[in-house]
């Protein structure tokens, strides 16, 4: 059986000692401030694996969400989340409502959530790139721009 890499969102860090008590249960790494985990879960599938890790620590972690690390065959990352039950509730008669069942509701809100944030976030760096323009040549501009990312870390130099 196939083991599945899978992140953990917290809520807020841990404590050592939920830390030392999450470790017991299932072998996890936590990042430097203790609000993400890593966990190595043996499954048939990823989805198997998002499930059995949230049954066996879900109870005792402050876990906001739990996604797949690496992307499946398709490009995706599954997600879980678990809702309190008035979110759930609501959640289901908005997809009851469009006539889809939950899973594929919520699969096209996130997208089109995705979709959005992407569009806003390219109008706000063309609306930036249209001020700099106003003060500026596009080559003095493309010029600032080499020099910028030439000084940005992590970023390969040619």
């Amino acid at each position: 059986m196939p083991h599945h890499a899978l992140d953990v969102t917290l809520t807020r860090p841990l404590t050592p000692a939920e830390l030392h008590q999450a470790t017991r249960t299932m072998p996890l790494a936590a990042n430097h401030d203790s609000t993400h985990l890593l966990a190595l879960v043996r499954a048939k599938t990823p989805g198997k694996a998002l499930t059995r890790l949230r049954r066996q620590i879900g109870g005792r972690l402050p876990i906001d969400v739990i996604t797949t690390h690496y992307p499946d065959a398709d490009g995706e990352i599954l997600l879980n989340v678990a809702f309190q039950p008035a979110t759930h509730t609501a959640l289901k008669a908005a997809a009851d409502k469009a006539g889809q069942p939950l899973p594929l509701f919520l699969q096209m809100v996130l997208l089109w959530a995705l979709a959005r944030h992407a569009s806003e976030a390219a109008d706000r760096l063309d609306q930036a790139v249209r001020h700099l323009l106003a003060h500026a040549t596009a080559p003095h501009l493309l010029a600032a721009i080499g020099r910028a990312l030439t000084h940005i870390p992590g970023v390969a130099r040619c």
